[in-house]
């Protein structure tokens, strides 16, 4: 692999933060950061609270979907607009864990 690849950040919602323009941009530096977009966000906040690292943790949802902090109106319509689908994210993460789901991520993204 080349050593210019970037690192790839994934929100607690299973957001591929490294492929979002605003991370890009650099008005977002990633919910893990200190510098997130939305620093309001129920799902950080839960997921913080409980020390996970994504959603993907959580045992309280067999199916994602039934948890309303993370697949809710809101979430639907800007998974939509951005073409997004964190709770696929999340559910590949369940399957495979964390780290290799970033390599996965890491072998799709352009340069």
């Amino acid at each position: 692999m080349s050593s210019n690849i970037q690192e790839v950040i994934i929100a607690y919602c299973g957001l591929a933060c490294s492929n979002c323009g605003m991370y890009i941009k650099g008005k977002c530096l990633g919910c893990h950061s200190d510098r997130p977009m939305n620093r309001n966000c129920k799902m950080k906040a839960c997921a913080m609270s409980r020390k996970f690292t994504t959603c993907a943790e959580c045992k309280d949802f067999q199916d994602l979907r039934d948890c309303k902090k993370l697949y809710n109106f809101i979430s639907r319509f800007f998974g939509f607009i951005f073409r997004t689908d964190r709770i696929g994210n999340l559910n590949r993460i369940r399957e495979i864990g964390l780290s290799k789901f970033k390599e996965e991520r890491r072998i799709d993204m352009k340069p």
